[in-house]
Formats: C-alpha cells, structure tokens, sequence
C-alpha cells in the first residue's frame, strides 16, 4: 500500500513540472515599438495587446540617445527618473520581464518622455 502511494506522489510531481513548463513555454516576447523599436512617439504601442505576467518586453534603441527606466506611476506621469532606487537599462537592446499589474517606462533622456518616449503595461 506505501509503494501505491509513493506513485501517486510521484506522478503528482511529474504533471506539477510539465504544468509549469508549459506556463513557462508560454510567455511571449514583444519588441517595443515593433519595427521602428524604442524612440519616439512609442506611448501608444501597447493598445490593442495582451501582456500576461512573465512575458518580456525587448527594448531596441540606440544607446548613445536612450535609455529605459522602469518607474513608479508617479514617475511615468511627471516623467520623471527616482533620484535612486530606480532600474535604468542602457544596452540598446534590453529584455525586462513583466510584473503581474502595471509596468511603466520612460526615457530619462530630458525631452524624451515628454516626447512619447514612454509606456506603460498592464500584465495580467
């Protein structure tokens, strides 16, 4: 009877790893701005798509102009970078991972923001 149970449980945690491999297998991975990448205007890309916690948003830019800080709400609305604590990414090509809720980037580049140099994403 000890030896059933032990198969059960073993098969229990063979279907737990397959659940989360295909959970895994399915993030999607987005290229912000699509073609035209990371830069102006870039705020209204996000409408019309479905983002899920876990998928990565890729952020192609050229890094001697841009950069990407992930900010606060307050942030993203004043378009304004913390003084510290905050997340910047300056590679030209970055992949940030969403959180469950609302993400918010902006270029601290000044003007940029302001410029539509900014987004935010909502990852159910």
């Amino acid at each position: 009877m000890a030896a059933q149970g032990r198969g059960s449980a073993n098969v229990a945690v063979v279907l737990g790893v397959l659940l989360l491999c295909t959970l895994v297998a399915e993030a999607a991975v987005f290229n912000v701005g699509d073609r035209g990448g990371w830069s102006f205007n870039t705020n209204s890309w996000p409408t019309g798509k479905r983002f899920k916690a876990g998928d990565v948003l890729v952020f192609k830019y050229d890094a001697t102009a841009h950069d990407v800080v992930a900010v606060s709400a307050a942030g993203y609305k004043a378009c304004a970078k913390p003084a510290k604590g905050a997340k910047v990414y300056k590679s030209g090509s970055d992949r940030v991972t969403l959180a469950r809720g609302t993400n918010y980037f902006i270029c601290s580049i000044p003007g940029h923001c302001q410029s539509g140099m900014k987004i935010a994403v909502t990852a159910a």
